[in-house]
């Protein structure tokens, strides 16, 4: 029989710098877990992504055991990492900070279709496209 979850934490940490200090040890702590154990584990499966930030969702059960899934970075992270720039616009799709290529969106989206609600590259394409117009980065030819 398979085990009901009591709780499910979704939480955003670097790849491979899971510690039991704050900001993960703050949330865990009261779930019970064993917070060293959860960052061994991250850390382990998550060490080829350093750099990245990445959505993780923890599933605790009553017995205090735990399972994680590691979603793919955010769309605005990966934007911002392939643009090379720190932070979006300020005034959205009024002023343009940055400017990527097809080729750079597509490989956007490949990474990112897997957590979104779509079923083709280019269909996933549109939806980065649209985060990155409220970013101000533009799309070569658009």
């Amino acid at each position: 029989m398979a085990k009901d979850a009591v709780k499910k934490i979704k939480l955003q940490i670097p790849a491979g710098k899971a510690t039991p200090a704050p900001p993960v040890g703050t949330v865990l702590g009261p779930a019970g877990i064993n917070l060293q154990d959860f960052c061994t584990k991250y850390n382990d499966a998550t060490r080829d992504k350093m750099g990245d930030i990445l959505p993780v969702e923890i599933s605790i059960y009553e017995d205090r055991s735990f399972d994680f899934v590691i979603k793919t970075p955010p769309t605005s992270f990966l934007l911002k990492k392939y643009a090379k720039i720190n932070k979006g616009s300020v005034k959205g799709s009024n002023e343009i900070v940055a400017t990527l290529t097809k080729e750079q969106l597509k490989e956007i989206a490949e990474i990112k279709l897997p957590d979104l609600n779509a079923y083709t590259v280019e269909e996933a394409m549109k939806i980065v496209a649209g985060t990155a117009k409220n970013m101000g980065i533009a799309i070569e030819g658009e």
